[in-house]
């Protein structure tokens, strides 16, 4: 068995926090496991606890328009949450359990290891960025965060609330697009 597969098999079957006890599904991530560029994002919501799959709701469908608008899609990317499993109501999850999940996604992160990861909203990039982090003020910027080039974007339930962030949206992605041609060797292979 590879490691990625151990990964995701000793995941599955994580009860580190009481969220294992009102899951469905653990929502592990999904896409290509050899991707240059890796999005993150807070967890799973209802459509991705029935189905196990990442991003798969409405916000799911934005965030593929998204990725088209640059050349992207499932294929050349990996999305992950920084929780496996759905908070009761949706709510941020907690620090505790983003803590006991937290070795989950490093490890992801490890194996992947993308050139590049977007932050999918306010709570991943204070997760992954920095702790102080304003999504309304520092989306579409570069950080380097152990090596890598990190950015946030606005999560796409946000755009779906407030469409009139979707122009700013629209810059990061071409700012992203650009730093994947600049980069990345693999992400836009034929293209």
């Amino acid at each position: 068995m590879s490691a990625w597969e151990d990964l995701h098999s000793d995941c599955m079957n994580c009860k580190k926090c009481a969220l294992w006890e009102t899951r469905r599904n653990v929502v592990f991530g999904s896409g290509n496991p050899k991707a240059e560029v890796m999005f993150i994002g807070e967890g799973p919501g209802e459509q991705e606890d029935k189905t196990g799959q990442a991003f798969v709701g409405r916000a799911g469908q934005l965030l593929d328009d998204m990725l088209s608008l640059i050349g992207l899609d499932r294929s050349n990317i990996y999305i992950a949450n920084i929780v496996k499993c759905r908070t009761p109501g949706n709510r941020d999850p907690l620090n505790s359990e983003q803590e006991a999940c937290s070795a989950w996604l490093r490890r992801q992160i490890e194996l992947i290891n993308p050139k590049i990861i977007v932050c999918l909203g306010r709570i991943s990039a204070k997760y992954l960025i920095k702790e102080d982090f304003k999504i309304t003020q520092e989306h579409g910027q570069w950080f380097d965060v152990g090596g890598r080039r990190c950015m946030a974007i606005y999560h796409p339930a946000a755009l779906l609330r407030d469409p009139r962030r979707r122009p700013e949206t629209f810059v990061d992605l071409k700012k992203l697009q650009h730093a994947i041609m600049e980069s990345c060797n693999n992400t836009y292979q034929g293209q």
